[in-house]
């Protein structure tokens, strides 16, 4: 699953690259124009798998310790590949100062509204994570001493937090860029969170696989109905999507997400998200600044394209991202989730 939010995300960026020209805008900004809704379904599973996850009698260090080698050692690589073309052949990837640079390394950028973008466009991400982290200590700490009643009305006000948020934003005309602002988005990882714990003490009554992913479905392509929603029309889809395929795979349901074939896309999906925007800024040297294609060569340059992006996710994934955790946390050990 975690593959096809990604994936989602590399098809609107597609998009706003514009390879497809006029004749085929309408429908590409039909099917792949939602796809940034793939950031959500990452922050409701983050907090979900964390919870999921979450080791007894665990230290906050080692905690922080195991989350930074498992996202800093492509990001530091990312964005120095970045920095490397912005010097070079991408000045439209120039930070504007030193400062940038710093609180992009740092994990800090998308705190400040000019720097959302810094070094590695999808990086503010990262950002978001990183502060989710911090978080989590303490959130799980609450939120594993409420019963179902208690977790129910979490999820319920987090799903309510996330679909007004942006239009209230937008009603008020604060100026923050709730998209990318690390606390605007901090509902989605409660959400996952209250929800793995729910599974955990069997107290989740959701919809089935199938139910839940026509739900989400839906949310998707009514997405350009809402132009101020990042999340609105999808969150309640992701919210019923992720328990149903943990509790497939519990109860060793039908699910096409255990493929072989999936699963590994899955593991390289973070250093594909965090690369593929690299190589579209990349492609333009050769393909042009927004080519807009007829509709064959615009399938033939997004065919090429993700070719590449993910040949260099396989690279960042077995060249930085695991020898990186490694160097970091040593081998890891297999635990059992805490009930």
């Amino acid at each position: 699953m975690r593959w096809a939010a990604a994936f989602m995300v590399f098809l609107y960026h597609i998009k706003n690259f514009r390879y497809f020209g006029d004749d085929d805008h309408a429908l590409v900004h039909w099917a792949f124009g939602p796809g940034l809704v793939g950031v959500t379904f990452f922050f409701i599973l983050s907090g979900f798998v964390l919870a999921w996850s979450a080791r007894p009698g665990d230290k906050v260090v080692a905690f922080w310790r195991r989350r930074f080698a498992r996202i800093y050692p492509v990001h530091l690589v990312t964005a120095l590949l970045a920095l490397a073309l912005a010097f070079t052949v991408l000045p439209v990837l120039e930070p504007a100062g030193s400062k940038e640079v710093a609180a992009n390394l740092l994990l800090l950028s998308s705190w400040k509204i000019e720097w959302w973008q810094a070094l590695n466009p999808v990086s503010w991400s990262l950002v978001c994570e990183a502060f989710f982290y911090a978080c989590f200590p303490a959130l799980y700490a609450v939120l594993r001493r409420l019963g179902a009643r208690g977790l129910h009305t979490v999820v319920v006000v987090s799903v309510a937090t996330v679909m007004v948020l942006p239009k209230a934003n937008a009603y008020w005309d604060t100026g923050l860029i709730l998209y990318s602002f690390p606390l605007a988005r901090i509902p989605e990882f409660i959400l996952g969170i209250a929800l793995a714990r729910l599974v955990q003490l069997g107290r989740w009554r959701g919809p089935g696989l199938e139910a839940a992913i026509t739900i989400t479905l839906i949310g998707y392509f009514m997405y350009p109905h809402f132009p101020h929603a990042f999340a609105s029309t999808t969150v309640l889809g992701f919210a019923l999507l992720i328990p149903a395929g943990a509790l497939a795979d519990i109860e060793s349901k039908p699910s096409m997400w255990r493929g072989r074939r999936l699963v590994k896309l899955g593991e390289w999906s973070f250093a594909f998200y965090m690369g593929h925007v690299l190589v579209l800024h990349a492609a333009s040297l050769v393909l042009g600044h927004k080519p807009r294609f007829d509709t064959l060569p615009a399938i033939g340059a997004t065919t090429i394209v993700f070719a590449v992006a993910l040949a260099l996710s396989a690279v960042l994934y077995n060249g930085v991202e695991l020898p990186g955790r490694r160097l970091l946390i040593g081998k890891r050990r297999r635990t059992s989730p805490t009930r």
